[in-house]
């Protein structure tokens, strides 16, 4: 076998290789992703679950000792019942918009249940009421950590089926584009406000405590003086150190005031 053969064949081996490599690698990176998300998913939906669950509680415990809420409840009732029927039809698969539509819809329904029955003392004080609003809150603080987890491995899986090269990888073994877990509700979308009015002071509050705390100086004198005005002094305008060594203008000015000038006045006297 002649030189020029075997490095034509070492050749082939290293771009067949390599070709192989470029499709295997992207490959093996887009099952790990989606059973990722798919893992990531399940976690989800066993809160979303949990929550199905506890609707029919806490619909029961409102409508006897809140009927005038009959609308609201009726809503929730609804919502709930679309929402199994698409869980059950998607037999534990990621979700799809529709259903994500009607997962944010039920969300905003119990948020809204919630806060309007929390008006009426008899709930108020139901052991039964509070104790399923607790595991509601649990459950949905869950389901938003589920779905941030969820969401953000399906955006890494969505950004890679668009890059270069293993786009290619994903049009030949047909990876398609995971559907995001989307939250329609502005209560859910927004971060918890925090009121600090209890716990600290506002800034003219502090700086009123700061002045009156504050030592005066020169209260024997300027301070009592009736009519006088403190001068105001800038932040950013520092004391010059050498002012004080600086001869007053008003004491120049004033003969005799001089040590020279009265000098002057005994020599010529």
């Amino acid at each position: 076998m002649s030189l020029a053969l075997i490095l034509i064949l070492i050749i082939l081996v290293v771009v067949i290789g390599g070709g192989v490599g470029l499709f295997i690698a992207p490959y093996n990176s887009f099952v790990r992703l989606r059973n990722t998300i798919q893992e990531s998913w399940r976690q989800v939906d066993v809160e979303l679950n949990r929550r199905y669950e506890l609707i029919p509680n806490l619909v029961e415990t409102v409508r006897a000792a809140a009927a005038h809420e009959r609308n609201t409840l009726e809503e929730v009732t609804r919502l709930r019942n679309q929402a199994v029927a698409m869980a059950t039809g998607a037999r534990g698969d990621a979700p799809d918009p529709q259903r994500s539509q009607i997962e944010s819809q039920l969300t905003g329904a119990v948020h809204n249940l919630v806060a309007q029955v929390e008006a009426y003392p008899e709930l108020r004080s139901n052991a039964n009421f509070l104790e399923l609003q607790r595991e509601l809150a649990a459950t949905e603080d869950r389901i938003a950590a589920g779905r941030r987890y969820y969401n953000a491995n399906v955006k890494t899986y969505n950004t890679k089926t668009e890059s270069f090269p293993s786009n290619l990888v994903a049009g030949m073994f047909h990876f398609e584009k995971a559907s995001y877990f989307q939250v329609e509700d502005p209560a859910v979308r927004s971060a918890p406000g925090v009121n600090f009015g209890e716990i600290s002071q506002r800034p003219e509050t502090q700086q009123n405590i700061g002045q009156a705390g504050a030592p005066q100086l020169g209260q024997g004198s300027q301070a009592q003086a009736p009519g006088y005005a403190a001068p105001q002094q800038s932040p950013d305008q520092l004391p010059d150190p050498q002012a004080a060594q600086r001869p007053n203008p008003a004491q120049q000015a004033d003969p005799s005031q001089q040590p020279w000038g009265n000098q002057g006045n005994q020599t010529s006297q």
